[in-house]
């Protein structure tokens, strides 16, 4: 029997527009490393973990300044205009490396660090199957409706999951899911919606509260606190 493997792709082309700055927030610097470092080596620490491809934007000039670019288990290709695309390329480059379809492939933000690896490998303990899963987390505040900056309605939150990443599902079925929506002109926000548009119910594992994402200036404050936290449990 196949040793079990399992890959990751993180698509890492975008801009990041909404968080401002002189450079894609993924190069951003937290806790003395890049967000994508926090965000890559939380994938690696997991032990069934056997490679990491990273989508690239094609004038990328960061990533090859960072010391985890050098991991032999990292490897990258030219992302995409869109996250989709990215993560596309992305299965389509591991499937060059002798990645099975069959084989489990976790989808992480680049701008998702404070991901923890137990998390990651709850996730694949909990969502191993043709349906693949998520780490999300139950709404638990109020949801208003906003119209020109006020408030015209309350929403229901009940069955409501924010999700987060990493979303695992197998390669081959995630890259046809993927594919029919490019085909077809759907830009999914995130995998699951393209395996449940074509009927699959990815399973919801529940994440952490401090796996944010690096969204708006605001997030970084406590996000370094988090990582902060985590590299002082390490020392002491």
């Amino acid at each position: 029997m196949r040793a079990r493997r399992v890959w990751a792709v993180v698509p890492a082309a975008g801009r990041g527009e909404r968080f401002g700055g002189g450079r894609p927030k993924q190069y951003e610097t937290l806790a003395g490393r890049a967000v994508i470092e926090w965000s890559v080596s939380a994938l690696l620490a997991c032990r069934d973990v056997v490679g990491v491809m990273v989508a690239l934007a094609g004038d990328d000039r960061d990533w090859s300044t960072l010391a985890i670019a050098s991991d032999h288990r990292v490897h990258t290709c030219r992302g995409g205009k869109h996250r989709s695309d990215s993560v596309l390329a992305g299965l389509e480059a591991l499937h060059e490396l002798n990645a099975d379809d069959t084989d489990p492939v976790l989808v992480h933000d680049a701008a998702r660090p404070a991901v923890t690896a137990a998390a990651i490998e709850a996730l694949i303990r909990g969502a191993d199957g043709p349906s693949g899963g998520l780490l999300a987390l139950p709404v638990a505040d109020t949801l208003k409706r906003g119209e020109a900056g006020e408030s015209v309605a309350t929403a229901e939150r009940s069955g409501l999951w924010a999700a987060q990443t990493p979303q695992m599902f197998p390669l081959g079925t995630l890259r046809e899911a993927l594919r029919e929506g490019r085909a077809q002109g759907v830009a999914v926000t995130d995998e699951a919606q393209a395996m449940e548009r074509r009927g699959y119910r990815p399973r919801l594992v529940a994440g952490e509260a401090g796996n944010i994402k690096l969204t708006r200036r605001g997030d970084r404050v406590l996000l370094e606190a988090i990582l902060h936290s985590r590299t002082r449990g390490q020392t002491e």
